[in-house]
């Protein structure tokens, strides 16, 4: 529990969410995998906004859907890790490159595994032909925005900027998750499992990285 040892606080706490997210992911699987209650609850949902559309929200949403598609990850990863380098961040800019394309890879396994169908409309919004489970663009999504949250958090000592940091990385998680559902691209539970998920693979990746650094400080004090 100690907030500066090389195995302290930060490893308890790094593994604490790598449970409880891996649980809950776990269990999201499960209930998918079996067809129970919450697939019944997937299908009204979708269904409901697919006859609910209107513009100018359904462009909105392919704005946001657009702005974090794989082109659109590639920009921010590339102009957040352009600012860690010119910072020399090094561990952040090592935590960057593995958290949000590892994550992404991650989650093209996990597509294949699941091999999830994705939402079948008489008028679709989007037409798709990979696997829908769990939801690629919010998996992207909370991986970048949970470590830039993560890194501004640390690197910013007033309280009001961490807060609003936390908000607004938040803000963007959701809305990337909503326009996914929105649009009729993935279920309800495809982005909560994204979400877990992507929470699990930023604890290790972030827990691992300090784990190094502060190995690495130790050693040379």
């Amino acid at each position: 529990m100690s907030p500066g040892g090389e195995f302290g606080l930060h490893l308890t706490v790094g593994m604490v969410l790598l449970v409880i997210s891996g649980w809950v992911f776990h269990e999201l699987a499960e209930a998918v995998m079996g067809q129970e209650a919450i697939t019944l609850l997937d299908h009204q949902v979708a269904h409901w906004f697919n006859a609910h559309a209107f513009e100018p929200l359904t462009g909105f949403m392919l704005g946001i859907s657009l702005a974090h598609s794989v082109a659109g990850m590639v920009l921010l990863f590339g102009v957040f890790a352009l600012h860690l380098w010119r910072s020399r961040e090094r561990y952040w800019l090592l935590a960057l490159a593995f958290a949000v394309p590892g994550g992404m890879l991650l989650n093209v396994a996990l597509k294949h595994v699941f091999q999830r169908t994705r939402p079948v409309f008489e008028e679709p919004l989007v037409t798709l032909a990979t696997y829908s489970f769990p939801s690629g663009h919010t998996t992207a999504a909370t991986c970048f925005y949970g470590l830039l949250a993560s890194y501004l958090v640390i690197a910013r000592p007033a309280w009001n900027v961490r807060l609003g940091t936390v908000a607004f990385c938040l803000t963007m998680v959701l809305l990337v998750a909503l326009s996914r559902v929105y649009l009729g691209a993935h279920y309800v539970s495809d982005v909560l499992a994204a979400m877990a998920g992507s929470v699990a693979w930023l604890a290790v990746c972030i827990t691992a990285i300090s784990t190094l650094r502060r190995r690495r400080e130790a050693k040379t004090i």
